[in-house]
């Protein structure tokens, strides 16, 4: 387990460039970050213009996931949810595609019956070393999305390392959902996590002992006080910015550490409401096409809750595409960035 008295603490353990003395709101951090130094901080894990989506057979609501996902709405009529969803599935691709975005698509099987597994990045994450992350799922119904054959058609075309199957906490009841549980800046190898019933400490250290990211552990709630279930519903990590919803987080130092590590990685703070929040304005990703433009896909519910003032700061850095995902959202409880898996695997020469 990584344990920092102060985010400057932290910070200091994630770098490793010249230092000079800067002066930041709450205490002083010996690191440059200026324009030239841009290129120190970068890995060599970027954005993929290639992605995974798994496309639904039998969706519908999830009925082992709702005591922990407030964002389900129980009571929905479920005669025409697989169509609609069918429906809203395939217009989300077919935007991908047109703005240069490569979508892997495997279908779902009707069995075993997977009502969530239109959402694969809670059960795999794939990684430019050629690692692939299998992880824990606290439903025992969505466990039934991990599969191996999705895993080996994609050898096919890019080159896999090792696999990490951490599935195995299950037994402990201890889970870590992926994506879902981490927001990663691939960049920097920074996982950022809020903790809750479906994302445990001890899963995160073991996840960022084995591919050498250094965890941002902090609690998050909505605004009746329970802990928000993933960490992926109120924040998106930009290339060049960061939207999070900042009054979901109650604990001030908890709060700093966050405001420092975004400053220090040169992150603009674009800043969501509660009310964004739940219209999934923090389930966005930030993808890059294949001509090397930047996109940030969201669902029309995420797009329509924004100011004009919060996407002119996002247009700046990405173009903004969405599409309608209304009964995804409703009865899945997650949005645009929970059903795309990155394929950030090297290509096999």
């Amino acid at each position: 387990m990584y344990e920092y008295a102060c985010a400057a603490q932290f910070i200091g353990s994630i770098v490793h460039w010249p230092l000079v003395s800067v002066k930041c709101k709450h205490f002083k951090l010996n690191y440059d970050y200026s324009p030239s130094n841009t290129n120190e901080l970068m890995t060599n894990e970027p954005m993929n213009a290639t992605v995974l989506m798994i496309r639904p057979v039998k969706f519908g609501f999830n009925e082992q996931t709702a005591g922990s996902n407030a964002f389900q709405q129980p009571g929905i009529e479920q005669q025409n949810v697989q169509a609609e969803a069918l429906k809203e599935f395939d217009t989300l691709v077919a935007i991908l595609r047109d703005n240069g975005v490569e979508v892997i698509v495997i279908d779902d099987t009707p069995e075993p019956h997977t009502p969530d597994s239109i959402f694969p990045n809670n059960w795999v994450s794939f990684h430019e070393n050629g690692q692939v992350f299998l992880y824990p799922m606290q439903a025992e119904n969505r466990r039934l999305e991990r599969r191996n054959d999705v895993v080996e058609q994609l050898k096919d075309r890019f080159s896999i390392s090792e696999i990490d199957d951490l599935s195995y906490f299950e037994k402990e009841h201890k889970f870590l959902e992926g994506t879902g549980s981490m927001v990663l800046d691939r960049q920097h190898k920074i996982a950022y996590a809020s903790i809750s019933p479906r994302t445990d400490k001890e899963v995160m250290a073991v996840f960022c002992e084995k591919s050498g990211y250094r965890p941002v552990e902090f609690h998050a709630f909505d605004q009746h006080g329970k802990a928000i279930y993933h960490t992926n519903v109120l924040m998106c990590m930009g290339e060049k910015f960061v939207v999070i919803c900042m009054d979901s987080v109650t604990d001030s130092e908890e709060r700093e550490l966050l405001v420092d590590s975004f400053n220090i990685t040169g992150k603009e703070i674009v800043e969501i409401t509660m009310a964004q929040m739940n219209a999934f304005a923090g389930n966005m990703l930030e993808l890059k096409n294949d001509a090397g433009g930047h996109l940030l896909v969201m669902s029309a519910s995420a797009y329509h809750s924004l100011k004009q003032q919060q996407i002119d700061r996002l247009e700046k850095y990405c173009k903004l595409v969405y599409a309608d995902l209304n009964t995804i959202e409703t009865n899945g409880g997650g949005s645009a960035r929970c059903m795309i898996a990155e394929v950030n695997l090297p290509h096999r020469n």
